[in-house]
């Protein structure tokens, strides 16, 4: 396979540019993205809290939280980097943290089911603000832009998770549910406050650029249909067939019609690059595998064997905080990761990071689904699943920002960033069908839980996906390679 040289990917930094206020605009990209980061990874540990205050009795109510979530991040991905390109770094920036901050004020202030779904959806919608940085920060940066958009990005997700898996957890054990939206909500708008503050308010990047409307709504649409169904699917049964198919057939008909749009959502000829293609499959393959071993990390760790029949018992019996102390191997290797293979894509050696990723990714999944009743297995195994997941996100993000010119930053962003959404809903779903296949009651209590040969069985499903990337990288090597001796015949 051909891979990105460096000369030709990085020729588009060499236009000369000053770098206004580094440090501010490197700290606000990089508190952008912890803070829609531990959003995301802050509310399943209040679960129990939100059910019970709520009044809910069903798993689909407490599920439709992360459904809306969900979907209203696939329409920030797709819209608000594309926005940054056509309206301006500063623009975006400050709506993204803004539609943080105000859906984090609609539960604090409604403090009821239905307010705390609307501020999802809001949430949702904002949390493509992790993407942001991608853009200012390498139209301000000058030659440094790419490579320190992509660490910054890498690094702060690692430590975002962590942040929000341990606030979690000290939520539950301190605050009420309205105080901790009100905490959040503060903390958004002091973001929206630093975004205007720091991000040069600069003409838009790409002169005469428009989004096209039609196109995006569309886009929209078919991603929606097909996150619906991902999230839920076993809820729906049978039913979840319908918005999967629409979904599918949307995704299809959408693509012929951008081919031929003028003012595509998505550029197609980056599309059509061979190594992009296989980095946004990449990337939805990592943020799959990313999911499912923290679901099943969360799940089982908090199992408590005591409260089982002794022939079914299994688990750590750790609570929400204790949980969270777990990943912190994740984040420092997250670290790790970013800052090792920056470089190494920017001179074109992006295939070969994304297969090392996948195949320590593997490994430590593998490590688990042998080793996963005791504490350290999980540190072991985090510690691996973090550097491997953190190289195949700077190398995804990386080849898709070096394919194009800095005007197009934010739609590169969006690509890998949808690609990396719906690859994070689908292992989520995925191991959660796979744990609900056979269940354990717990006595005295309506709640049952995963039968414990299902995690062996589910950390072996995530191996073969991120095998998949190995695969996918070969397969595109092989035909890259009958490319060139036809071409040159």
């Amino acid at each position: 396979m051909t891979e990105i040289n460096e000369p030709s990917g990085l020729a588009w930094e060499l236009r000369p540019r000053s770098a206004p206020r580094k440090g501010a605009l490197i700290a606000v990209g990089a508190l952008l993205v912890i803070l829609t980061n531990a959003i995301m990874f802050i509310l399943p540990p209040l679960l129990p809290v939100i059910q019970t205050q709520y009044g809910l009795t069903t798993v689909s109510a407490v599920m439709w939280i992360f459904t809306l979530l969900t979907l209203g991040g696939g329409a920030g991905y797709i819209l608000l980097p594309r926005l940054a390109d056509v309206s301006g770094d500063r623009n975006a920036s400050v709506l993204a943290s803004g539609c943080l901050a105000a859906g984090a004020l609609v539960p604090a202030v409604g403090d009821s089911y239905p307010a705390l779904l609307i501020g999802s959806t809001v949430m949702g919608f904002g949390s493509a603000a992790q993407l942001l940085p991608l853009g200012f920060l390498r139209r301000n940066l000058g030659e440094e832009g790419i490579i320190t958009a992509v660490r910054v990005l890498v690094v702060a997700s690692g430590i975002g998770i962590v942040v929000g898996m341990i606030g979690g957890g000290l939520i539950v054990e301190s605050l009420s549910l309205r105080t901790f939206f009100c905490i959040l909500a503060a903390a958004c708008v002091a973001t929206t406050i630093a975004s205007f503050a720091a991000i040069p308010p600069s003409p838009p990047a790409e002169s005469g650029g428009r989004i096209g409307l039609l196109g995006t709504v569309w886009l929209i649409t078919w991603v929606g249909a097909v996150l619906l169904t991902l999230t839920q699917g076993l809820v729906w049964g049978g039913a979840a067939v319908i918005p999967l198919v629409a979904g599918v057939v949307g995704g299809v008909l959408w693509v012929r019609v951008e081919r031929k749009s003028s003012a595509a959502v998505f550029d197609v000829v980056l599309l059509k690059l061979p190594l992009v293609t296989v980095a946004c499959l990449s990337m939805a393959v990592f943020g799959a595998v990313n999911a499912a071993f923290l679901l099943l990390l969360s799940t089982y760790s908090q199992v408590v064997p005591s409260a089982l029949p002794p022939a079914d018992a299994y688990g750590l019996g750790r609570t929400a905080l204790q949980t969270g102390w777990l990943m912190v191997p994740f984040a420092v290797m997250f670290v790790v990761g970013g800052k090792v293979v920056d470089r190494l894509v920017a001179r074109g050696r992006g295939a070969s990071v994304l297969v090392t990723g996948a195949l320590l990714s593997a490994v430590g999944l593998a490590w688990l689904a042998l080793a996963h009743d005791h504490a350290w297995h999980y540190l072991v195994g985090a510690g691996v699943i973090g550097l491997g997941c953190s190289m195949g996100y700077a190398a995804g993000f990386s080849i898709a920002q070096m394919a194009v010119p800095e005007e197009k930053a934010g739609m590169a962003a969006g690509v890998a960033g949808t690609a990396m959404a719906i690859g994070i809903a689908f292992g989520s779903a995925l191991i959660t069908g796979v744990l609900s296949a056979s269940v354990v009651s717990v006595p005295g209590t309506e709640v049952e839980v995963a039968e414990k040969s299902l995690y062996g069985t589910s950390y072996w499903i995530s191996v073969g996906l991120a095998l998949l990337i190995v695969v996918a990288v070969l397969v595109s090597r092989a035909r890259d390679g009958r490319r060139v001796p036809a071409a040159a015949s």
